[in-house]
């Protein structure tokens, strides 16, 4: 399914993208959790935001997503799993893959410190996606980091697979298969030699061949491990140009001050500069 952009995140930067983007004309999709689990949806009031005084946090973002989606932006509802550059852009959300011209990164502050291990076992028993990678631990034991609200069905699933599957979180898990083992546990700690061996949760050694680690969301260094950063935040130029040629960036993901005004005026700039870019292609 191809789109001349996509925009990972769905709250005001990603939402100002599109209705600026379909102004231009150009086809649209936004990959995000759904905007009412926007942080901005837990607020009670927002005061800031010139001309919508006094209204909630959801207020704000009901009206955002209703103008985008009135201008015939498109929606999909999820993580973003992977992404591969070539010939543009193809990213994975769940079993699908979307394509586009241009990407505009705009999910907010992904706040998510990495467990001892990941980044070293990545690729070597580390997952970030069960629907990718659950066929090579068929008949395998599997550790399930739960962190996500969807992540008890993709446990279900891994074990439908015949993965051999227990299921770690701090919180207790709804829909997760009878069948599948739950450790309550937080600290978490992946162990191994070339490729993984254990999962340690709490003290205790879980073996598994795979772990596979299910947040609400991926950082988008993750995604694009030549993004360049600056103290944890992604860096841009003016026109919200990433150092990836295609690729611009906006909202909370950029920096301070994280307010509305400032994530809806970088999300314009950063489509009217996709729309250029695209049209010089």
């Amino acid at each position: 399914m191809a789109h001349d952009i996509i925009v990972l995140g769905s709250g005001p930067a990603g939402l100002a993208a599109a209705v600026a983007a379909r102004g231009r004309n150009k086809s649209v999709l936004v990959i995000g959790n759904r905007w009412q689990d926007s942080p901005l949806a837990k607020a009670e009031r927002v005061d800031n935001y010139p001309g919508l005084p006094g209204r909630t946090g959801l207020e704000v973002l009901e009206a955002f997503h209703s103008h985008a989606s009135s201008l015939g932006t498109e929606f999909a509802v999820g993580r973003a799993l992977s992404l591969l550059i070539w010939n543009g852009f193809s990213i994975t959300v769940g079993s699908q893959i979307y394509q586009s011209s241009a990407l505009i990164l705009s999910p907010g502050v992904v706040r998510q410190a990495k467990y001892p291990g990941e980044t070293e076992y990545l690729g070597r028993g580390v997952s970030y996606c069960a629907t990718c990678d659950g066929m090579l631990y068929r008949n395998r034991p599997v550790a399930v980091v739960g962190l996500a609200p969807d992540s008890p069905q993709e446990a279900n699933y891994l074990k439908s697979l015949g993965c051999q599957v227990v299921y770690v979180s701090p919180h207790q898990p709804t829909g997760l298969d009878k069948d599948i083992p739950y450790v309550k546990a937080g600290r978490l700690v992946i162990k191994g030699g070339q490729t993984i061996t254990a999962l340690e949760a709490d003290g205790t050694e879980l073996p598994c061949s795979g772990v596979f680690i299910l947040r609400r969301a991926v950082a988008p260094t993750d995604l694009l491990p030549d993004l360049e950063t600056t103290e944890g935040v992604i860096r841009v130029d003016r026109n919200m140009s990433t150092n990836i040629p295609g690729v611009f960036a906006a909202g909370d993901c950029t920096g301070a001050p994280l307010q509305v005004s400032k994530a809806v005026g970088e999300g314009h700039i950063a489509a009217l500069s996709a729309c250029e870019y695209l049209d010089t292609l």
